[in-house]
C-alpha cells in the first residue's frame, strides 16, 4: 500500500474534511469514522478539523486497503508501519503477507461459491425433470 513513486503528493499541508471527502469521493461521515478508528488524527481548531498531509496519505492508504477488501485492523497495522520511518521494507513485507492471506481467503470463497452453484444447478435440473414428468402424466390422464 506504499505510495507509488509516480504519485505526486499535492503541495498543500492542510485540508478540511470536505476537501478530503471531495478528493477521495467519500462522505465526511466516513472520514470521521476512520478518525474514530484511529486511522486519522486531525488537529482541531474549535469544532473544525484540520487534516495534515500525513492524514491525507493515511486516508488514501486506508481507502486503497478497503478496495482490496482488507479489514480495518489489517489496514491500521500496515498504515501505522508507514509512520515508523523511511524504510518501507517491513511495510511492504507485511502488506505482501496480508495480501497473500486475503488472496487465499478469496480463492476459498470462489471454490465454495463454485460448489454451491454446482449443487444449485443439480437441484434445478432435478426439479425441472420432475415437473416435466408431472406434465406428461397429467396429459396422459386426460
Amino acid at each position: 500500500m506504499a505510495t507509488a513513486p509516480e504519485e505526486k503528493e499535492p503541495d498543500r499541508s492542510e485540508y478540511s474534511i470536505s476537501e478530503l471527502a471531495r478528493e477521495f469521493d467519500v462522505t465526511p461521515r466516513a472520514i470521521r469514522f476512520y478518525e474514530a478508528e484511529g486511522l486519522l488524527s486531525p488537529a482541531r481548531v474549535g469544532q473544525r478539523r484540520i487534516y495534515s498531509l500525513r492524514d491525507r496519505t493515511r486516508l488514501k492508504l486506508t481507502l486503497r486497503g478497503k478496495r482490496l477488501g482488507l479489514s480495518l485492523s489489517e489496514i491500521r497495522e500496515i498504515v501505522d508501519m508507514y509512520d515508523t520511518g523511511r524504510d518501507e521494507r517491513p511495510q511492504l513485507e507485511k502488506f505482501l503477507a496480508v495480501l497473500a492471506a486475503h488472496k487465499r481467503q478469496l480463492e476459498q470463497q470462489r471454490e465454495d461459491i463454485a460448489a454451491q452453484l454446482s449443487e444449485i444447478a443439480l437441484f434445478e435440473k432435478r426439479c425441472r425433470q420432475r415437473l416435466a414428468g408431472e406434465k406428461k402424466g397429467a396429459k396422459r390422464g386426460r
